[in-house]
């Protein structure tokens, strides 16, 4: 059958779909991450060890999107992320009646295990079901839904705990993920494009083997590592130093920083459909640039500069990962499953690696430190965009019409 186009019916429940799936893998998956101050405090860990709560879930995560994006090759997109998103929200629901720090641990471990289901298996649930003409649009509703989710869950558990215990804030966030479950498994259509594989031994290996063997894939890796390493780190940390001296802003205000995440929402939506017109070699840069801007900005003293800098590095953020994203999905080709969850393994591990490196620059250094590890992360990041301008795109297949320059 035909794959869903833009302004169809199918493509419209689809595109709604995906937006309730990133809504809800980045609100459990990242909601704790403005209570990371009252974690120390009430556990009493320091910043790194507070950290954790966010790092042994997207550390498992990434580990478990490698073995997700193959399960999904024989069961099936959709229904793994229908029973991921479902556990996701349990384990959480769970981590808010946690007794002690080593349980709330092992339960967001868990979240994190389930939660891969979804990253590594949507990316590839969106290049089979929708036309390629119309894949950079759904990419990108589907990361403006991160986005959302990422702001919804942190802006709303920031301001339940201003006025609350952190414990009913978390499982406020707990139901809203298997609501938005709910809300997935009446919406995602049937699979049309989904084809039915068993993975031999070693054929695996043998698909990593092929897309390393691409000029872009490993690139574009790599990119996934560093940029999140680089946007976990700004926001792990810039609750400690607002809550400090001079700025001594409370939870609440805090937590209001997150309404950021509404430009993230814009950006990737925006970049993503720039992309498919000028080119994903050409546009790729000017998102890490914009990211980069920020990081220095960040630096400065006054609040308002500060602020500006988080926007910036948000935007340029999810710019750059709604384009990188949708090209792992076009260069993959046959190995989609597997493409995009190696992607997403190196986009967590920058999350749970780097953001816990964080830490240790923020507590030898305060935000210098973090600012000038953030920037060694970005100006990486920058060079290989630009090497990706470089890579030749791929050939447009016969029966595909023609698209706009560098459409890999």
């Amino acid at each position: 059958m035909a794959a869903h186009a833009r302004g169809s019916a199918g493509y419209r429940r689809l595109t709604l779909a995906m937006l309730f799936a990133g809504f809800s893998t980045f609100s459990l998956l990242y909601s704790v991450q403005p209570l990371l101050p009252i974690f120390a405090q009430r556990f009493g860990v320091n910043a790194e060890g507070a950290s954790l709560a966010v790092s042994l879930a997207t550390g498992p995560l990434a580990i478990g999107i490698l073995f997700a994006g193959a399960l999904s090759d024989r069961w099936g997109r959709r229904p793994m992320m229908v029973a991921a998103m479902f556990l996701a929200g349990l384990f959480t629901l769970a981590t808010a009646v946690a007794p002690d720090w080593t349980t709330l641990l092992a339960l967001r471990f868990a979240t994190g295990v389930a939660l891969a289901g979804v990253p590594a298996v949507a990316m590839a649930y969106v290049a089979e079901e929708v036309d390629a003409g119309s894949v950079g649009s759904a990419m990108g509703l589907y990361i403006a839904g991160s986005a959302i989710g990422g702001m919804a869950g942190r802006l709303g558990v920031s301001l339940i705990a201003d006025v609350a215990d952190w414990r009913w804030a978390i499982g406020i966030v707990g139901l809203a993920g298997l609501a938005m479950a709910e809300a997935f498994r009446r919406l995602a259509p049937e699979s049309r494009g989904f084809t039915r594989r068993t993975h031999k031994r070693g054929s695996v290996w043998r698909a990593t083997a092929t897309l390393f063997a691409d000029r872009a894939l490993p690139l574009l890796y790599a990119e996934a590592f560093l940029l999140m390493g680089v946007f976990v780190t700004i926001y792990n940390y810039a609750g400690f130093r607002l809550l400090a001296p001079p700025y001594s802003l409370g939870h609440a205000a805090v937590g209001a920083i997150f309404l950021l995440y509404l430009l993230g929402s814009a950006s990737s939506a925006w970049f993503g459909g720039l992309s498919g017109r000028l080119g994903r070699r050409l546009v790729f840069w000017t998102p890490v640039v914009l990211l980069i801007v920020g990081i220095l900005l960040t630096a400065t003293a006054p609040l308002w500069s500060v602020i500006l800098g988080i926007a910036a590095v948000t935007v340029g953020f999810f710019g750059a990962h709604s384009i990188a994203s949708a090209w792992v999905g076009r260069r993959a080709r046959e190995n989609r499953g597997q493409g995009a969850a190696l992607y997403l393994f190196f986009y967590y591990a920058g999350s749970s690696v780097l953001g816990s490196a964080g830490g240790v620059a923020w507590t030898r250094a305060g935000w210098p430190g973090v600012t000038v590890f953030c920037l060694m992360l970005g100006v990486a990041a920058l060079v290989i965009a630009l090497l990706l301008r470089r890579v030749a795109p791929l050939p447009i297949p016969v029966e595909t019409p023609v698209k706009p320059i560098g459409s890999d």
